[in-house]
């Protein structure tokens, strides 16, 4: 079942049970979706999908901080109950030593030599490990790759 069948099946099971805000995060979900695929005249793969909801958790995230500072915690709530939801449909999480290897194996595949090739490294991780780890983490273990 593809991740695209998998989030329709969730937001028929959520209306069911008529669990809204479930049913809400899932109708933003599939409406981004949607945005995509009309905006680019394309059909959504897994991976794609995977992007989409890795970058709606960070927004989800950069409202959780906005939100903290003001003392909104009703906003909070909703904002991490939406950012469960989403989490539910990435890939499990590569942990620090899998991404420092994972980034290894991509420098050495590139032939990167020093700082100047990032840009080359970051692409090619960036294609490979897209929704199974965090890019700011990937940043960093690309960096010390690099430099050492």
């Amino acid at each position: 079942m593809s991740l695209k069948d998998r989030i329709t099946d969730d937001m028929k099971a959520a209306m069911r049970a008529k669990d809204t805000d479930r049913l809400g995060a899932i109708r933003l979900l599939t409406a981004a979706m949607k945005q995509k695929e009309v905006d680019e005249r394309i059909t959504l793969d897994d991976a794609a999908i995977v992007g989409i909801v890795d970058k709606m958790l960070k927004q989800r995230k950069d409202s959780i901080e906005a939100f903290e500072k003001a003392g909104r915690t009703d906003l909070v709530d909703k904002e991490k109950a939406e950012a469960a939801v989403l989490q539910a449909y990435l890939p499990a999480r590569l942990s620090a030593e899998e991404v420092a290897a994972e980034v290894k194996a991509i420098v050495a595949e590139v032939g990167a030599k020093g700082p100047g090739d990032m840009g080359k490294v970051m692409g090619a991780a960036k294609q490979r490990l897209a929704g199974k780890a965090d890019m700011g983490q990937v940043s960093a273990a690309v960096k010390a790759a690099l430099a050492g």
